[in-house]
């Protein structure tokens, strides 16, 4: 071998990347500590760029297509090196591709429960994952913040370094969206959408990384949120609660063997709305008859019969208005005779007491 020979051995005359994997997202050129001859050409392949890095220090980035290594197109190498008059004499620097392509199906997810300030519910511990795509857009900052001096850096590495990052940047921008837990579960594609705009610049300019598309699949609250929520939607669903509890009492009474104190409550709380239609102020009538408001004794009160009265009741206005003791409605009750006696003996039922009470 003659020295011409030895010394092209020994010099980069080509400089290319032509592996066609798609999970490395860096590689460094492998010099085997080779020098880089005056002319050699650089070749940068659509979805590459290639980063030069001379004693620690970032130089010329190019990008696709075939490049010439002469002074006028590596100034910032130039300028490093302090190269006067140009460079003649072969140099040795360390050259980085860097894969732009578009990376997909990147999964992300909270590892612990992240704290949210949530307008309905106030501080929340929430858990989310789903999925997002990603490429590199700026070289230097990646390389600088990301992977280093990692010769093959590659996607579960990038995944498990910036899984925690993601996280953050996720957090920050769900805490300023101000987007509701609530609304959170029918709006997880407007919320990806939503997010890009506060999460790009931060991932950008902290880690040189565009997300291309942000998909939250999921997000997930406590039990105790959970049943909260679940609350809020029943009462959403029964909506008016008066009008829910006459319909309770209505199918109740529409049941004869339907008991327990549901039951008899209801039973008695229409046969007090019979009443109250009854003595409707002081002239109400009474089994065909007029219903004569007796004075009360000296000393005593009004009998509180001619006073309307309310739809629901417990036993112990019950035994107010009929002017029983409360034992003795809790007896009737017990007994199952006004169960069984349903609307109209309940009626009259209760036209006995209250007849027997106006007429004292």
């Amino acid at each position: 071998m003659g020295l011409m020979d030895f010394i092209k051995g020994e010099l980069l005359e080509i400089i290319e990347w032509t592996d066609d994997s798609r999970d490395t997202i860096c590689w460094r050129f492998p010099d085997e500590d080779k020098a880089i001859k005056r002319g050699a050409q650089l070749i940068v392949r659509e979805s590459q760029m290639v980063q030069f890095v001379y004693l620690g220090e970032f130089a010329d980035t190019f990008e696709p297509g075939k490049h010439d290594l002469y002074t006028d197109n590596i100034p910032i190498l130039t300028r490093l090196k302090s190269w006067k008059y140009g460079f003649d004499s072969p140099f040795k620097a360390d050259v980085y591709y860097i894969n732009t392509r578009l990376f997909t199906g990147m999964k992300w997810g909270t590892a612990n429960p992240i704290m949210m300030r949530d307008q309905d519910f106030g501080i929340i511990r929430a858990r989310a994952y789903g999925i997002y795509d990603f490429k590199v857009v700026d070289p230097k900052r990646f390389l600088k913040e990301v992977a280093g001096s990692d010769h093959n850096f590659r996607v579960d590495e990038f995944a498990d370094t910036m899984r925690s990052r993601i996280i953050s940047v996720f957090t920050e921008a769900l805490a300023s969206s101000n987007v509701p837990v609530l609304d959170v579960a029918t709006r997880y594609s407007e919320l990806g959408d939503a997010l890009l705009p506060l999460i790009n610049p931060a991932m950008v300019s902290k880690y040189g990384v565009e997300i291309a598309s942000f998909i939250v699949e999921n997000i997930s609250v406590p039990k105790e949120v959970e049943d909260a929520i679940d609350k809020r939607s029943s009462m959403a669903a029964v909506g008016n609660l008066n009008d829910y509890v006459k319909y309770q009492m209505a199918e109740g009474l529409g049941h004869p063997s339907g008991g327990g104190p549901g039951g008899m409550a209801s039973e008695l709380a229409i046969g007090m709305a019979m009443a109250q239609e009854m003595i409707k102020g002081q002239g109400g009538i009474l089994g065909g008859r007029q219903a004569t408001p007796t004075a009360a004794a000296p000393g005593q009160a009004t009998p509180p019969a001619v006073a309307a009265l309310p739809e629901l009741m417990n036993p112990e206005q019950v035994a107010e208005a009929l002017g029983v003791s409360e034992a003795d409605v809790m007896a009737i009750l017990e007994s199952g005779e006004l169960k069984s006696k349903k609307i109209g003996k309940s009626y009259r039922v209760l036209k006995s007491s209250l007849d027997t009470f106006l007429a004292e």
